[in-house]
């Protein structure tokens, strides 16, 4: 493999050449252990260490790209009894039986 090909790139090359932003990598890097080494404060990959980690996807969110279901709920106020709004319904649709009164 020639020197060139097997060079350190940077974040916003991967971010370039995988058509995503920053912020999803740094994701990657933190939830999905995406090869990534860092030197310094700056992050350097290894295009085909990346590569590879993408084809097994490994970068791919649970459940077929969808967002995962909530683990965890918190409480919400809804309105009174009867009265429903397009926020609550989609509380009550996202997270069944999780949301109470709150006082």
């Amino acid at each position: 493999m020639n020197e060139m090909a097997d060079r350190w790139w940077s974040i916003n090359e991967i971010c370039k050449n995988h058509g995503v932003s920053n912020d999803s990598v740094y994701k990657w890097i933190d939830r999905h252990n995406m090869p990534a080494h860092r030197i310094g404060r700056l992050w350097k990959f290894k295009k085909s260490q990346v590569d590879a980690w993408v084809e097994s996807g490994a970068a791919a969110e649970p459940g077929s790209g969808a967002s995962p279901a909530p683990t965890s709920c918190i409480c919400v106020p809804l309105p009174r009894p009867g009265r429903t709004s397009k926020l609550s319904n989609r509380l009550l649709d996202n997270c069944p039986g999780a949301i109470t009164w709150c006082c």
